[in-house]
């Protein structure tokens, strides 16, 4: 129980710093939504994320302020301001130091750069306290909502593991900070996704699951070190939308659908399996859209 009062008080703190990121920020700010001391406030926040509180406020106001520069026509300096940085040039040597480019140069010509994606703390400890297991406690299952989607032809910007098959073990092997490269790519089509790759597209010595984005197939951009660049053809995805859900109960969500899919016939449709052609992805769980993945498809002739 109080390891649990420990990863709440640091979820407080962690909320806090998302809805006020615009605004001046001291630690008597976050100790109160901690609802501790400010010594113990920041003792437990850095033993949680593995960042001090205010280096880890830094690193998300530099890719937030990364993401403006990226889709946005303005000033390096009013985006320096309203980041909450004193200076221009303060904001111009934390964005280098981060990202290995200035924010000037970034704006004129972006590149992949590892940003900053937060873990809720909550959230990360629900998933990795059963040790990747996902277990349901829910008796029925959720409305789920199904739809097939046309893919064009198009291009995958990958990270391969070495023998992951799920989520979990993909942390485990690469690291749970692939996220930030992929949301940085501009020419990105859809948002980053998990993927389990047909045969055909798994080299020898790699995983089957990978995390990925899909780029346009004249996509010309070199790919991040330590990714590839795969092409996928085009093709019908079906895709399962489980009902909107508590944050903490994503595991259970997941569950539900997965449960779903296990037996559901896509030929009362039409359709048959194609998973073959093209990789099962899955979009990261977001409680107010509801968990989403999709798997390939082809229309049944005749």
């Amino acid at each position: 129980m109080e390891r649990w009062e420990t990863i709440n008080a640091v979820q407080r703190m962690q909320d806090y710093m998302e809805e006020h990121i615009y605004e001046p920020m001291t630690m008597s700010d976050l100790a109160k939504a901690a609802g501790y001391s400010q010594w113990h406030s920041a003792r437990i926040f850095k033993e949680l994320t593995g960042k001090s509180p205010f280096a880890y406020l830094r690193a998300l106001r530099l890719s937030k302020a990364a993401l403006v520069l990226r889709d946005e026509k303005t000033r390096v300096i009013d985006v320096a301001f309203d980041f909450v940085f004193d200076s221009q040039d303060g904001f111009s040597r934390a964005f280098s130091r981060q990202f290995g480019i200035s924010p000037q140069k970034y704006r004129n010509n972006p590149p992949p750069i590892p940003l900053f994606i937060p873990y809720g703390t909550r959230a990360y400890h629900l998933t990795f306290s059963e040790g990747g297991k996902v277990m349901s406690k829910k008796e029925n299952t959720q409305t789920v909502f199904v739809q097939v989607v046309e893919r064009p032809e198009r291009k995958a910007i990958i990270r391969r593991g070495i023998e992951a098959t799920d989520y979990f073990k993909y942390c485990e092997e690469v690291g749970c900070d692939v996220w930030g490269v992929l949301s940085s790519i501009k020419e990105a089509m859809y948002e980053p996704i998990g993927m389990w790759l047909p045969p055909s597209m798994i080299e020898r010595g790699t995983s089957q699951y990978v995390q990925g984005v899909e780029v346009p197939v004249d996509y010309r951009g070199e790919a991040p070190e330590g990714f590839e660049i795969i092409e996928l053809p085009p093709g019908k995805m079906m895709v399962f939308q489980g009902e909107p859900f508590d944050d903490e109960d994503f595991m259970d969500a997941i569950t539900d659908l997965w449960e779903v899919m296990k037996k559901y016939d896509p030929q009362i449709y039409g359709f048959e399996w194609a998973d073959e052609d093209n990789p099962r992805f899955q979009m990261a769980p977001m409680g107010y859209r509801g968990y989403i993945e999709a798997r390939s498809v082809r229309q049944i002739s005749g």
